[in-house]
């Protein structure tokens, strides 16, 4: 537990400019400090005020007695035989989520989590097997990607070269503080990364992908569909009950009028779920509704036994279908099954 000297001080990284700018101002400091903890906090993601090195001891004693910094600590790390890291997080407040490195030829990518577990209790997910506790505030998200590039310069000597928000949680839950990550994330005063090397990945949340395409958003959006047919969909997937695919695909056209982007589909393909050609040519039909693309995902199993890969045969039977009616498809193998680490596995265990 934390003291209560330490819950009683503000998190410095929850002050605006002007606010800080303030604060060495009325404590008779030069107004400048407030842009060289900016960049301490952000660019350089320091983790405490005595890593603030260019402030004098005296200015980081009273950031010390009037702020903290609530950074997240990796907690635990496991690698697996493929390279692939799973973190557990540690927060503030003592909660756990976990967040992956996943490493490739061409690229390094972090999954990170945007929710502390998650409330929409998709049946083949570990973490919707876990109540959702609360959302990730924007610096808690920032902080796992912080964790992910170091650990991928350490590991591997290379940049972090992508973002997928598919960890735990649905990050259009938690708009706002994902959308205020994002920012810091791809600001020259943050991290500078590219917005197209950002993925969002939602259940399909058909309000909130309006809202995205309004807000004229940049980065990519990829939609967990794992079925194209209502009454099979909402028996894995509650959330198609009160987003029905017909209003999916309306949001997902206004998302292409508006942003002129395709959407990436990912989808499960089970033993007895939706491995007949009937689910594969409803995925077909849905596809065409925009631009799209096709992720055909490994399944990974959580320890019930209710889902089964599909055999091979069918998962060919969905890349040529959807193949020969221009649809880009691939095959996605899962990586870090091992470490409990691969899509739908993340649990905190």
């Amino acid at each position: 537990m934390l003291a209560a000297e330490t819950l009683s001080k503000r998190d410095i990284r929850k002050l605006k400019a002007e606010e800080l700018k303030k604060f060495f101002i009325d404590h008779g400091d030069k107004p400048f400090r407030a842009t060289q903890v900016d960049e301490w906090l952000w660019k350089k993601s320091a983790k405490s005020f005595d890593q603030m090195t260019n402030l004098s001891v005296a200015t980081r004693a009273l950031l010390k007695e009037h702020f903290v910094i609530n950074h997240i600590h990796v907690d635990k790390m496991q690698r697996s035989a493929d390279g692939t890291i799973k973190n557990a997080v540690k927060l503030h407040d003592g909660l756990i989520v976990e967040s992956v490195l996943i490493p490739a030829e061409k690229r390094i990518t972090a999954c990170v989590s945007s929710q502390v577990g998650c409330s929409l209790a998709c049946k083949f997910c570990a973490t919707a097997k876990l109540k959702r506790q609360r959302n990730l505030s924007s610096d808690e998200i920032y902080d796992q990607v912080v964790a992910i590039k170091e650990q991928a310069e350490l590991f591997f000597n290379r940049p972090l070269t992508n973002i997928v928000f598919m960890g735990m949680g649905e990050p259009l839950l938690n708009y706002s503080n994902v959308t205020a990550a994002i920012e810091k994330i791809t600001s020259q005063k943050g991290l500078g990364m590219a917005m197209k090397r950002i993925t969002v990945s939602t259940v399909g949340i058909a309000k909130m992908i309006v809202k995205m395409a309004d807000d004229d958003v940049k980065f990519n959006l990829a939609v967990s569909l794992h079925d194209a047919i209502d009454e099979t969909r909402s028996s894995i997937m509650p959330i198609n009950d009160s987003n029905p695919l017909s209003e999916l695909g309306a949001a997902l056209r206004y998302w292409y009028q508006k942003t002129k982007r395709k959407v990436t589909y990912e989808y499960v393909v089970w033993k007895g779920i939706n491995d007949t050609e009937e689910h594969v040519r409803a995925l077909l039909k849905f596809c065409k509704i925009i631009p799209s693309k096709v992720n055909l995902i490994e399944y990974n199993p959580i320890g019930d036994g209710e889902f089964r890969q599909a055999a091979d045969e069918v998962l060919n039977m969905y890349m040529d279908l959807l193949e020969r009616n221009g649809i880009t498809t691939r095959i996605r193998k899962s990586r870090g099954k091992d470490i409990d680490a691969a899509c739908g596995q993340l649990a905190n265990k």
